[in-house]
């Protein structure tokens, strides 16, 4: 599929000269996303109204080319890489918060908001949306959807899926439909709400979204737990949840990932520590106190060398800001990162930890896990430099390794990265033929002639 000079002009018209362009300068900034791999798109394209977006897609269907939606480019999987080349449909100006209701306690918006404002947006309302990935102070809403991002607070809340109650999508064939309800309950039909979610782009374009949000917590409090002995740290995660203890997270980071954050950071991390637990709990002033009494006895009595109650939100916000700092920071150890994001069940997850490890020790490559270990996703990082082929033929075996021990754990190879192009050669070993062969189909009927996102998710 190529894009003839014609059928750019068409695109020109729908959305405007100044938001479309196939110039070389231009596409080359929409042809990566943070996995650092590139591909040059044929035009890239700025619409921001739904009819816009209909009409490109229409277009498409018509003029046979491929269409690749994307958000800030944050995606660690190569979800919005334009591989086959087409146009890329960047949706950063659908960035409105249509309405926050505050007497139903649901939000209208659309998937170019950036997270982090539309966590503030809430907030000023006394209301709270859980989902916070990372990367919330610039991936946008949905690119969330689009792969049912979770974060440190799914421990407690839930994944972006949990927060979705209905969707504006426009589907390959340039149709507009409306899936989900306003209300909290609603049971009519398949729920093709659900469908989109975590769809990586390849059944539809989302264009609206309305989202369920809660009652901003009374108060957060945060503690740190630092341990000489990793495997301790691993335990006392299962612990804490084996009592029946839900903060609202439970952070875990190595030594590798502490020393990456203090070095950038300065904040007084304890770099000497094998590994340390970042916990929130929320809720009223005697929950929250209890809370933390509780887990502080619990941690000590669990190994822990030191427990620590942040004294005030300067704090706790350095805190957080030193593990949202990890991953890029991790770059110290080498120019290339493969990042994986593997979840087993909470009480695997000290097996999981002396895995890594073990596989630390026999390859000799240098590895950092870090994540959200309250939902037993733990984030596995190998540095390396790709072109010395001895490192990435060992990386690629151990991450193979990891998959297959991921997998007999009872776990899953994706915990919120999705699929895209980086983990497609693996979907065989955690997803059955049959199984295979019915998601495909969906797809088909979904997008009969290939035009959206293709080449994501499944190999063939």
């Amino acid at each position: 599929m190529t894009l003839s000079s014609s059928t750019f002009k068409k695109l020109r018209n729908i959305a405007g000269k100044a938001y479309c362009s196939d110039a070389k300068e231009d596409l080359v900034c929409y042809g990566y996303d943070a996995t650092a791999i590139n591909f040059l798109p044929d035009a890239i394209v700025f619409p921001e109204r739904t009819s816009q977006v209909a009409s490109i897609l229409r277009l498409a269907d018509r003029d046979r080319f491929h269409v690749i939606p994307r958000g800030s480019g944050s995606g660690m999987t190569g979800g919005s890489l334009p591989i086959n080349g087409g146009v890329v449909v960047i949706m950063t100006r659908f960035n409105r918060i249509l309405k926050i209701d505050t007497d139903n306690l649901v939000a209208h918006v659309e998937p170019g908001v950036i997270t982090g404002h539309f966590h503030r947006a809430v907030e000023k309302e006394g209301l709270f949306y859980p989902p916070d990935p990372a990367s919330s102070e610039f991936c946008t809403l949905g690119g969330n959807m689009a792969e049912c991002a979770g974060g440190p607070s799914a421990v407690k809340y839930g994944v972006t899926r949990d927060y979705v109650l209905g969707l504006e999508v426009v589907l390959p064939t340039g149709e507009i439909i409306k899936t989900g309800v306003k209300t909290a309950k609603g049971v009519v039909g398949y729920d093709l709400t659900r469908l989109f979610i975590g769809s990586e782009g390849t059944l539809g374009i989302i264009t609206r979204m309305i989202l369920r949000l809660l009652p901003l917590p009374k108060e957060i409090r945060t503690m740190t737990a630092v341990f000489d002995v990793i495997d301790k740290a691993a335990e006392t995660v299962s612990e804490i949840i084996r009592r029946s203890i839900i903060p609202r997270t439970i952070e875990f980071m190595d030594n590798a990932s502490i020393r990456c954050a203090e070095d950038q950071l300065k904040i007084g991390l304890p770099v000497e520590a094998q590994a340390m637990l970042l916990i929130d709990v929320d809720g009223t002033a005697d929950e929250t106190d209890r809370a933390v009494t509780e887990l502080k006895e619990l941690c000590i009595s669990q190994g822990a060398k030191r427990v620590k109650v942040a004294e005030n939100k300067e704090e706790a916000a350095n805190l957080w800001k030193a593990r949202k700092a990890v991953s890029p920071a991790l770059f110290k150890y080498g120019p290339d990162k493969i990042n994986e994001d593997i979840v087993v069940p909470r009480s695997k997850i000290p097996e999981m930890v002396k895995k890594i490890d073990a596989l630390r020790t026999e390859t000799g490559l240098t590895m950092a896990s870090f994540g959200h270990a309250g939902d037993g996703n733990i984030h596995f990082n190998i540095m390396l430099d790709k072109k010395d082929k001895t490192q990435l033929k060992k990386a690629e075996a151990a991450v193979e390794e990891l998959f297959d021990y991921t997998l007999k754990l009872g776990g899953t190879i994706s915990g919120e990265h999705g699929i895209g192009i980086t983990k497609a050669p693996y979907m065989g070993k955690e997803i059955g033929p049959v199984e295979l062969d019915l998601m495909k189909k969906i797809k088909k009927v979904f997008d009969p002639k290939g035009i959206l996102n293709p080449g994501k998710i499944f190999q063939s």
